[in-house]
C-alpha cells in the first residue's frame, strides 16, 4: 500500500472509465452520479516505493518483449514519480537530469545531445514510463505534466530527449509534440532500436496553457494536452513538488 505519505496532485475520474483512442470520439458528459476512482500523483521517495515502481516497469516492459535492468543505486540526479488508487500503483515514470555524469541517451545518441549542450540548452530525459493496462490517459497526463513543473519551472531546464522505440515515434509526436533529432540506433538498454526525439519545454508551456484542464471539451484536438492540469493548478503542485523532494 502506498498511502502514507501526501500527494503531489490528486485527481478523479468516474470508476470503469475507458479513455478514448486518439481516432474516436470523444466522451459523452459523466454522469454526476457515477461511483469515482481517485488517483493520487507522489514522489518515489523511498527504495520501497522505486522498487515497487520497477516491478511495474518489468511488467510492462516484459510484456512487450523488452529487456530491463533495474538500477542498484538511487541516482540523485533523477526524480521518480509514480501514480497510485487505492493504494495500487498503476503507473510510474522516471526523470533524468543531465549533469556531469550525462543522460541515459548518451550511450546511443551523445553527439547529438552535445550539440544541444554546445548551445547552452539544459536538458532531461523522460524514462521509464509504464502505465498499467486499462488505465485512464490521465496519468498518464498527470506524470508528464508535473515532471514538466519539476525541471523547467522548479529547475529550468529547457528540453526534453526521449529515445523510443520507432513502433511509438508517432505516438509521442501526436500526443505530446516530439519531433526527431536523431536517426535510428541500437539501444542495447532495452534490446530494441530507439529513436531521439526533442521537445523544448517552452513549447510544452504554451500547449499548456492553451489545453489543460479542458478535458472532453477539448473539441478536435488529439494531443494529450487537454488532460493535463489546468494552468491554475500548477502553482500548488510545483510548491508541493518543491517541499517533497526536499
Amino acid at each position: 500500500m502506498f498511502q502514507d505519505d501526501l500527494p503531489i496532485a490528486t485527481f478523479e475520474m468516474p470508476a470503469g472509465l475507458r479513455e478514448p483512442e486518439p481516432s474516436e470520439a470523444p466522451p459523452a458528459a459523466h454522469d454526476p452520479g457515477q461511483q469515482l476512482q481517485v488517483f493520487h500523483i507522489r514522489l518515489a521517495n523511498s527504495a520501497g516505493r522505486r522498487e515497487a515502481a520497477s516491478l511495474l516497469i518489468r511488467k510492462m516492459y516484459g510484456w512487450r518483449g523488452y529487456a530491463f535492468e533495474p538500477s542498484l543505486q538511487h541516482d540523485p540526479n533523477k526524480v521518480t514519480l509514480y501514480a497510485e488508487t487505492g493504494g495500487v500503483l498503476v503507473g510510474t515514470m522516471s526523470l533524468c537530469l543531465d549533469s556531469a555524469f550525462g543522460l541515459p541517451a548518451d550511450d546511443n545518441f551523445r553527439d547529438k545531445l552535445d550539440a544541444l549542450r554546445s548551445q547552452g540548452r539544459r536538458l532531461c530525459e523522460p524514462s521509464r514510463l509504464a502505465i498499467d493496462k486499462g488505465v485512464t490517459k490521465r496519468v498518464f497526463a498527470a506524470l508528464i505534466h508535473i515532471s514538466y513543473l519539476y525541471s523547467h519551472k522548479l529547475h529550468g531546464f529547457t528540453d526534453y530527449v526521449i529515445e523510443v522505440n520507432p513502433r511509438h515515434v508517432m505516438f509521442y509526436k501526436r500526443m505530446l509534440g516530439f519531433s526527431d533529432f536523431g536517426g535510428e540506433r541500437p539501444c542495447s538498454r532495452v534490446g530494441a532500436p530507439a529513436v531521439l526525439l526533442r521537445l523544448p519545454l517552452e513549447e510544452m508551456g504554451v500547449q499548456i496553457r492553451k489545453w489543460g484542464g479542458l478535458m472532453e471539451q477539448h473539441g478536435e484536438e488529439r494531443s494529450f494536452y487537454p488532460y493535463f492540469f489546468p494552468v491554475w493548478d500548477e502553482p500548488g503542485i510545483t510548491a508541493r513538488l518543491n517541499g517533497g523532494r526536499h
